[in-house]
């Protein structure tokens, strides 16, 4: 008898340890993705800013084919100008996304940069249908647009807009720094300013 009435305490039991193993993994998990899962979209977004912002660098300026397709303000500037905002952008942005410096502001700005690029050079010239312009989400340009690509930058560049660089970053160690030398400072537990409550 007592063997029967131990079993619900024993499967209660094993329920009970099998939710704490299943949250203090997820907690790591979590303090780990805080450190890997920005820096890995800084990596690999600074890479791709760079490599177009060097083959900017060493390479003719083809922007002035391109009049008339700037959204403005950037309507109102000259080729030239656009072409080296758009090259320092890339490679100071990439810099600063692959240390964490600044990583907010330099990804608002290659987010505007990558929405200018999709409205001048990416979008489809002409589309009628949703279906004609879901042809253009491709990588290569068959006349259609070409808009996959800096889509996929927009989405990667979001969660640094809206969480900031992670821990392994210039930016949280400057953050740190100044939640020691401020203590009365609204900061959250990331160490970076309280926009709203929590």
């Amino acid at each position: 008898m007592r063997r029967v009435e131990s079993l619900p305490n024993a499967e209660a039991e094993a329920a009970t340890m099998s939710l704490k193993f299943v949250s203090t993994l997820m907690d790591r998990l979590n303090g780990l993705g805080e450190w890997i899962a920005p820096l890995g979209l800084r990596v690999l977004l600074a890479w791709e800013f760079y490599e177009s912002g060097l083959e900017k660098l060493h390479g003719e300026n083809w922007f002035a084919e391109l009049a008339g397709k700037f959204p403005p303000p950037f309507s109102l500037l000259g080729p030239d100008v656009n072409w080296a905002l758009a090259t320092w952008l890339e490679l100071l942005g990439s810099l600063a996304l692959l240390f964490g410096l600044g990583t907010r502001f330099f990804a608002v700005a290659l987010s505007v940069l990558t929405v200018v690029a999709i409205a001048a050079v990416h979008w489809p010239a002409e589309w009628s249908t949703l279906a004609e312009l879901w042809q253009g989400y491709s990588i290569t340009d068959h006349g259609f647009g070409n808009y996959k690509l800096p889509l996929i930058y927009l989405v990667m560049l979001l969660p640094l807009i809206l969480q900031g660089a992670g821990r392994a970053s210039l930016d949280h160690l400057l953050w740190r720094h100044l939640r020691s030398s401020a203590p009365g400072r609204s900061l959250n537990p990331r160490g970076t300013p309280r926009l709203l409550p929590e």
